[in-house]
């Protein structure tokens, strides 16, 4: 029988509560009573529903006992604070595993995507951990670590912010060996005074947890590299870096789209590599790089992590692809929907531009948010990398996409509408067999609404797929 993730006794002592109800030892976390397994410990969490209204529903769902701050029947930890005790139990997930090589992924695009091909290499290269989905905010970074198993090698963690001061505390919670930020752009502007400045100097909070003589992987391309490495240089890390230019540590020489996959070109401190992945999009040539940088970090053979990479496919809304039949044909949708920023569109936009298709190349493109003053202006910039693709059809929906809207010339609208959940049908309308077609948007603009619609299609008409 395996060893439990944690005992009543253990929680108890790590977060300073009293074991009422009984003892009991638990095989996860969960903070969602829906999604509570059997064995795990419900963590009551004060939220737009107090946690404690649910906990006889995750008992009642096999949980094994529950983290409270109000008397429960049951099996509990009694704390006076349940989400500082969540804090206190990450902490101690990591002090009872010194063994474990520790990593974490901010940046402004990519964070997520490149968590996961991370995780995949420490999979193959031994006992691993990391954060599931965009887990990386104030509590989806502790509760990653509260789930640590105590025999976990290697480890990596996403951490992400909306406004400043949120990377650092996170970052002294996981104290990483190596730190990777990604890129550094204009994503959540509207909270910064100072824009873009204010965006990389909240990244660069990363560093400030980590541990003594610790990595900081950059990237060389990005505007902001000096703010950052000087930043990492004052935190006492060594800074290696990726990029395409001469003198980058892991170095993008080429990147071949082709359908379903890619050859990426490269050098890696000086050696040559070659290598196939299952993605398409531009912007993973870079990302590759940085995955190949973290996974040399946290120890790993350059083999298995080639072998992660040729192998980790894209998430669902991060460039998964797949064919849609209609009736004579089919067309390549291309589900981009998870989320958008200047960017990253333009990386996607290229990236579809460099795919060899039969057909047209089709765009449904909604809102990016959070883009604060500038954002009209980043919408209507996006025409140029578009005519650069030539993108036959561009279809806008929203209030800001109308900007882009406006600035198309005639021949490359396909249509326009005030919402995702209306573009939808034109864009089916105009679909054609041999087409490729990309959706994307930020997720609180309901593009995923757009791919899921584009998806149904072949049902829709009778198809098989």
């Amino acid at each position: 029988m395996s060893e439990p993730l944690w005992t009543a006794s253990e929680i108890a002592q790590a977060v300073g509560g009293q074991v009422i109800g009984g003892d009991f030892a638990v095989s996860g976390l969960s903070i969602d009573s829906r999604s509570v397994e059997a064995g795990d410990l419900f963590i009551a969490l004060a939220g737009a529903r107090d946690g404690h209204e649910f906990v006889s529903q995750a008992m009642g769902q096999g949980g094994a006992g529950a983290l409270v701050s109000q008397p429960q029947d049951g099996p509990a930890i009694l704390v006076s604070d349940t989400f500082k005790a969540l804090e206190a139990l990450g902490v101690a997930a990591r002090l009872r595993a010194p063994q474990t090589r520790r990593g974490a992924v901010t940046g402004s695009v990519g964070k997520t995507s490149v968590t996961q091909a991370v995780r995949a290499g420490l999979s193959l290269a031994g006992k691993a951990h990391s954060s599931v989905k965009s887990y990386n905010n104030h509590i989806g970074v502790p509760l990653t670590l509260a789930r640590m198993p105590r025999d976990t090698e290697r480890a990596v963690f996403e951490i992400g912010m909306n406004h400043a001061d949120e990377i650092t505390p996170l970052s002294r919670m996981v104290r990483p060996h190596a730190a990777l930020i990604t890129t550094v752009g204009p994503v959540h502007v509207e909270n910064f005074p100072d824009g873009e400045t204010g965006v990389a100097r909240a990244k660069a909070e990363i560093f400030d947890g980590l541990e003594p003589g610790g990595l900081a992987i950059l990237n060389a391309d990005n505007v902001w590299f000096d703010t950052l490495s000087q930043a990492a240089r004052s935190a006492g890390a060594k800074v290696v870096t990726f990029g395409s230019g001469e003198g980058a540590d892991a170095r993008l020489l080429g990147f071949n789209p082709g359908p379903g996959q890619a050859l990426v070109r490269a050098q890696l401190h000086g050696q040559a590599l070659d290598f196939p992945i299952l993605q398409t999009g531009f912007h993973w040539g870079l990302n590759s790089m940085a995955v190949l940088l973290m996974l040399q970090a946290l120890d790993v053979t350059l083999e298995d992590s080639l072998t992660a990479l040729g192998a980790f496919e894209p998430l669902a809304g991060r460039g998964a692809e797949r064919q849609v039949p209609l009736a004579g044909g089919a067309f390549t949708l291309i589900d981009e929907s998870y989320n958008a920023n200047p960017i990253s569109m333009a990386a996607a936009i290229s990236s579809l531009g460099a795919r060899k298709t039969a057909g047209r190349r089709i765009v449904a493109l909604t809102d990016m948010l959070e883009l604060g003053g500038e954002a009209e202006a980043f919408h209507r910039a996006l025409a140029q990398p578009l005519e650069a693709a030539k993108v036959d059809l561009v279809f806008c929906a929203g209030p800001l996409m109308k900007s882009l809207w406006d600035a198309l010339p005639s021949t490359r609208r396909g249509g326009y509408a005030d919402s995702a959940a209306q573009i939808g049908p034109q864009v089916a309308q105009a679909v054609e067999p041999g087409d490729v077609v990309m959706v994307k948007g930020s997720n609180g603009s309901r593009a995923g609404a757009v791919a899921a619609a584009l998806g149904e299609l072949g049902r829709a008409q009778g198809g098989q797929g």
